[in-house]
């Protein structure tokens, strides 16, 4: 099977900007990096310039932080899956995700590499346990004095069900549930200690003042903890609360616990839909807007001209096998068909059964084919080239426009940058790009505080013990 042909686009994907930006609002976006070993398209890995070893080399983890910190992004971001993502060994030797460290482990010796850019780990909620995940992102936060965040995840994936005893994935609501009560659980963790709990004074012999110990105590439908957790609050009280939904289920816990959400917007229109029912849910929770930040991803691919970055974008879809781009369709639709026997060149069907793996990428990707009448062969092309994020190929001016028009409209309060093939992709938009937004007011050129929290403008949270005092 030749999977050639392309897509009509349109705005909806491969975003070419005509020029027109809004005043909007007069505060700056704020950036992160998505960081991985070779670059967001799956093709990237074969590039001569990307180190073949990223993936298990510290030296370029830190090399790209170092890059993203010089330029005062907000954070790095480090996405995690437990599991070989390909079913089976045939595609596992072209794949180029499978090969990486642990985000915790990665961003704890970034931690001392860094001073000043915020530190996003990703962490299941369906196959860890509460108190680990609260002893080790405190210890995060407490190592980057007050940089970490949780990038607050369920398990969508069946390969990671056999890796931690199970046949299968928990349902999709019950994974949401159990998420939920997890997060409660966590937060309560980091209450055990009030702020100013631990004295460490020589002379007195006092080390903790032990009245400003609580125990949790918790016991519910999924987790019974005692605690209290074995180390200081954090930092920042709690590290940044990072999530990423949009399933019905998963809007509604980003809006619940979500402090910075990334998601997919692959168009204006998808973007401002998004924007508007989460800070609306937010709102009827008694939660400021500002306090729930809207990033999502864009990936952009730059050039000096137009030309310039369609030829890039070329290149790296002549590095991607056949096998590699169906199993990665596969996937991301979550398995609804088998398309090794399907007639790529038929359409999409409008009405597609939603399995029980990650929701938000099928309904996303499927809702998408059936407005836009695509091919099996054509989404499959989209789904290789940005997985369903919003895509710009152009000029720094183009790509510039279309992130200020974007922030402007109320579609997103900055972007997850996901650069298509690094490290030469981050260095474009670093170069090019960020340049144009700052003569536009709209991203800053050093950092404003010392914590996460603080460079994002959220609230420090206080103990629930401390309220109740």
């Amino acid at each position: 099977m030749n999977v050639t042909n392309e897509p009509e686009y349109g705005r909806a994907m491969i975003v070419q900007s005509k020029g027109r930006y809004g005043m909007g609002r007069n505060d700056e976006m704020k950036l992160g990096l998505f960081l991985v070993q070779a670059g967001f398209h799956e093709g990237a890995w074969r590039d001569s310039s990307v180190p073949a070893n990223g993936g298990v080399d510290i030296e370029h983890y830190a090399h790209l932080a170092a890059h993203a910190e010089d330029a005062a992004f907000h954070f790095v971001f480090l996405a995690d899956s437990p599991s070989v993502l390909e079913r089976d060994h045939e595609h596992i030797a072209r794949v180029s995700r499978n090969d990486g460290f642990e985000p915790i482990t990665v961003l704890s010796a970034l931690s001392s590499r860094t001073r000043d850019i915020g530190l996003v780990g990703t962490a299941t909620t369906t196959y860890n346990q509460p108190y680990h995940l609260a002893r080790m992102f405190a210890s995060l936060d407490h190592l980057s004095r007050g940089r970490a965040a949780w990038n607050i995840v369920t398990s969508g994936l069946k390969f990671e069900a056999s890796n931690f005893g199970d046949n299968e994935l928990p349902d999709h609501d019950t994974r949401y549930d159990r998420a939920r009560e997890f997060v409660e659980v966590v937060k309560g963790l980091w209450d055990s200690w009030e702020d100013d709990a631990f004295i460490r004074e020589k002379q007195s012999g006092i080390f903790v003042d032990t009245t400003k110990l609580h125990f949790l105590n918790h016991r519910g439908d999924y987790f019974s903890v005692r605690g209290p957790l074995n180390i200081a609050r954090p930092p920042q009280g709690y590290p940044v609360l990072v999530q990423a939904g949009a399933s019905d289920a998963g809007i509604r816990f980003a809006a619940e616990v979500g402090e910075v959400v990334f998601t997919a917007a692959p168009s204006l229109e998808s973007g401002k839909r998004y924007y508007a029912t989460l800070k609306a849910k937010a709102r009827a929770l008694g939660r400021k807007e500002d306090q729930l930040l809207v990033m999502p991803g864009i990936i952009p691919i730059v050039g000096r001209t137009r030309q310039e970055a369609c030829e890039k974008l070329r290149k790296l879809r002549s590095y991607m096998h056949t096998d590699v781009q169906i199993g990665l369709a596969e996937r991301m639709l979550g398995f609804v068909t088998d398309l090794r026997s399907t007639n790529l060149d038929s359409l999409v069907p409008e009405a597609l059964p939603r399995t029980n793996a990650t929701q938000s990428s099928q309904t996303l990707l499927l809702d998408l084919a059936a407005r836009q009448k695509f091919t099996w062969r054509q989404l499959i092309r989209l789904i290789s080239d940005s997985k369903g994020q919003l895509m710009v190929v152009g000029t720094p001016d183009e790509i510039a426009n279309t992130m200020v028009d974007t922030f402007d409209q109320r579609a997103a309060d900055g972007f997850n940058v996901l650069p298509a093939i690094v490290p030469s992709g981050l260095k474009d938009f670093i170069d090019l790009v960020v340049p144009e937004l700052r003569r536009r007011g709209k991203f800053r050129s050093r950092y404003s505080g010392k914590t996460l929290r603080e460079n994002l403008g959220l609230n420090r949270p206080l103990s629930r013990f401390r309220r109740q005092a």
